[in-house]
């Protein structure tokens, strides 16, 4: 079988194309694998009251800088810090997360209702109650992201 792989920081999300005559075991196992890597992103450690605590990124609502921290809030608006800087996380977590700012990234699903404001942002409200802004030079990417005008 001949395989090619193509990596480019254009492309947003991985995603593969076969080309085959017949369906056999062996496809059938690697396209599982395959759509299990794709929605399965690494969990995370985190820090809470002087714990350590392993967080899914599914379950975090959003990731910003706080001061000198990078933390981290969950669906239950619990607050966890992180030990790695955000353009990593941004990485990490690009498949259902999207940068709103310099400083935060959010879960496009946890994501309640979107404000508009006076100055050119716009108030971004998570369902867990935490909100953020969306600055003026990310608010394109944003729109892009959610399928948005």
């Amino acid at each position: 079988m001949r395989v090619e792989c193509k990596i480019s920081g254009e492309y947003k999300e991985p995603y593969a194309v076969l080309h085959i005559n017949k369906m056999t075991q062996a496809i059938a196992e690697i396209i599982v694998m395959l759509e299990k890597e794709e929605t399965e992103a690494p969990t995370l450690t985190a820090a809470r009251e002087k714990k350590m605590y392993f967080v899914k990124p599914q379950d975090i609502a959003l990731v910003r800088t706080e001061g000198r921290e990078i933390v981290c809030y969950d669906r239950l608006k619990n607050r966890y810090i992180l030990d790695r800087p955000l353009y990593e996380l941004e990485d990490m977590l690009a498949a259902y997360f999207v940068r709103i700012s310099k400083s935060t990234i959010v879960n496009m699903r946890q994501i309640d209702h979107v404000e508009a404001s006076f100055n050119g942002t716009m108030e971004l409200v998570m369902k867990n109650g935490v909100t953020d802004h969306i600055s003026r030079s990310f608010r394109k990417i944003f729109k892009e992201r959610l399928g948005l005008r």
